[in-house]
């Protein structure tokens, strides 16, 4: 990972620990700390044969292969580790060197995906398993330890522990993933095609950021084009084709809490792009699982004269589109 890379990744977990809830969870600052101190880390693993070793905080991010150990110091009852990937990768997790009093109300749980302000990502209705399986509960567990593998590049954990001296091991390791889908971005510009072969599923790409998306080229069913026009976006009725691509805009993570801007399923002429003013903005490609669908896009950060202005009394205050 170079360094432009690695600040990308720390800007991202900063503004992300800010501007999604995720803050109210640190305690004694410790894991602010951990932030700041993740791109210093990273720049300490020097080869792939090297082991990255380092403790785990109450609330932490983690965006490299390796072992996090924690302990607890005192009783930590509001914990969670968000693991971050690549987006053409998924997250194997875990647990080994256990030392935890499930009987005392004591817990450690793995889940496929991520939890901010009670949303997750990916969205029930668009992740594969249904939302029980998507939770690997330790405590729960017969075997001595509990792995977990996650279907996009995010996965995270929750744990309580109440008594000092206790506490547990974490590996993580990335795996290839040859169709992702499903993604949070970890910065704020870039480019990503989503293609989804034959499979009846719905992929998202998401950005948490307010920023501008202009779609490059689409290919739905039979139809297939590298100039979309602005001018000829649907705002409704798309869903009925079965495949499609639409744009949303909300402040949480959750896709189908978020607001609908526009939907594509037809060829069309031109370039289309759009500014989204939001916390979260998303390209959703629907399949159907008749054809091969393929989107590719662009996206950038908005500059601070492009957001739009708070108006008062208005709903959309904190997200809106043009």
């Amino acid at each position: 990972m170079s360094v432009t890379v690695r600040t990308q990744l720390l800007l991202f977990l900063i503004s992300l620990s800010s501007r999604m809830g995720i803050s109210r969870y640190i305690e004694d600052n410790e894991a602010s700390d951990g932030l700041y101190s993740l791109l210093s880390l990273a720049q300490k693993r020097e080869s792939e044969d090297f082991i990255f070793r380092r403790p785990l905080r109450c609330l932490d991010m983690l965006a490299t292969d390796g072992y996090f150990t924690f302990v607890a110091s005192r009783p930590q009852l509001t914990c969670a580790a968000f693991i971050i990937a690549e987006p053409s990768e998924v997250i194997s997790l875990e647990l080994t060197d256990v030392s935890i009093d499930c009987g005392a109300g004591d817990f450690i749980k793995m889940f496929d995906g991520w939890v901010l302000k009670g949303e997750k990502f990916p969205s029930s209705r668009d992740h594969p398993l249904p939302l029980h399986q998507r939770y690997t509960d330790y405590c729960s567990s017969t075997a001595p330890g509990a792995t977990s593998r996650s279907s996009q590049n995010v996965a995270m954990i929750f744990f309580r522990i109440h008594s000092p001296d206790s506490g547990f091991t974490l590996a993580v390791k990335k795996l290839h993933n040859p169709f992702p889908c499903n993604i949070m971005s970890q910065s704020p510009e870039g480019s990503f095609t989503m293609v989804m072969p034959h499979q009846r599923r719905n992929c998202s790409f998401s950005v948490i950021y307010p920023v501008e998306i202009r779609l490059t080229e689409l290919s739905l069913g039979q139809a297939k084009s590298n100039e979309l026009s602005p001018q000829r976006q649907l705002w409704s009725g798309c869903s009925g084709s079965g495949d499609y691509v639409e744009l949303l805009g909300g402040n949480g993570v959750d896709t189908s809490k978020m607001f609908p801007v526009a939907d594509l399923c037809f060829s069309l002429s031109g370039l289309a792009q759009m500014k989204i003013g939001c916390d979260n903005s998303v390209v959703r490609l629907v399949s159907s699982g008749n054809y091969i669908n393929r989107v590719s896009f662009q996206y950038r950060l908005l500059e601070q004269n492009e957001l739009p202005k708070t108006r008062e009394n208005n709903l959309d205050n904190f997200c809106s589109v043009e």
